[in-house]
């Protein structure tokens, strides 16, 4: 019970920190809020990864490959996601290298047979910890523990395994043939004694990504 004469001092007291309670509460609310943007069903991240690792193989078979002249890429039998900027990415490396594009196939006299055998994601991770577990609730279901991470790793690498043969498309002797060329990109995200974390790629040239501001400039 406050003493005899102090109620007032209460009464004072609840009249200012009552509103500055709502105050805080109504800052509180405003700094949690979220917006949602629509995103696409795949990250620019995975389509980064698989252009570069498709860089990569594409850059390796045209040196392999050395063709000269008048050639034409064949990808009838390539498919799949990806694959056309893979096709363009050979043509490409095929020019820097010597190779002169021709607008048909009856206009070439080399035929280059190109075909993709990856073309894809892959990720791993690895923990120094205790990993997050999933404990049943008998109201709501289950419910997860946090995961407690010493040191974290979780690398997802973009893969390409290119390949081509290139032959006379007059007599169909074979001109050369570039075995399977591959590429690699990698990003990881690293954890380390729970708070630090960083991540490292080789998917853009340094500095090209401008670094979000808080406000304009």
């Amino acid at each position: 019970m406050p003493r005899p004469g102090a109620t007032g001092s209460w009464r004072r007291l609840y009249r200012i920190a009552f509103p500055a309670l709502l105050a805080a509460t109504g800052f509180g609310l405003a700094g949690c809020s979220t917006s949602h943007v629509t995103t696409p069903a795949r990250s620019a991240t995975e389509q980064l990864l698989i252009s570069t690792a498709a860089d990569q193989a594409a850059e390796r078979l045209a040196g392999r490959l050395a063709v000269k002249g008048s050639v034409y890429v064949d990808a009838a039998g390539v498919e799949g996601y990806d694959t056309k900027y893979a096709v363009s990415a050979v043509r490409d490396a095929l020019l820097r290298y010597g190779a002169a594009m021709a607008p048909t196939r009856d206009a070439a006299a080399t035929i280059v047979e190109l075909r993709v055998g990856a073309l894809s994601v892959d990720s791993e991770s690895s923990l120094l910890g205790i990993p997050s577990i999933d404990i049943p609730m008998p109201v709501s279901g289950t419910s997860s523990t946090p995961e407690i991470s010493l040191f974290k790793k979780e690398l997802t690498q973009g893969v390409a395994k290119l390949a081509a043969t290139a032959y006379d498309k007059t007599s169909g002797t074979l001109v050369s043939s570039s075995g399977p060329q591959y590429g690699f990109s990698n990003r990881a995200e690293w954890v380390l004694l729970l708070m630090l974390s960083w991540e490292t790629n080789d998917l853009l040239p340094p500095d090209t990504r401008p670094v979000p501001k808080p406000w304009d400039d």
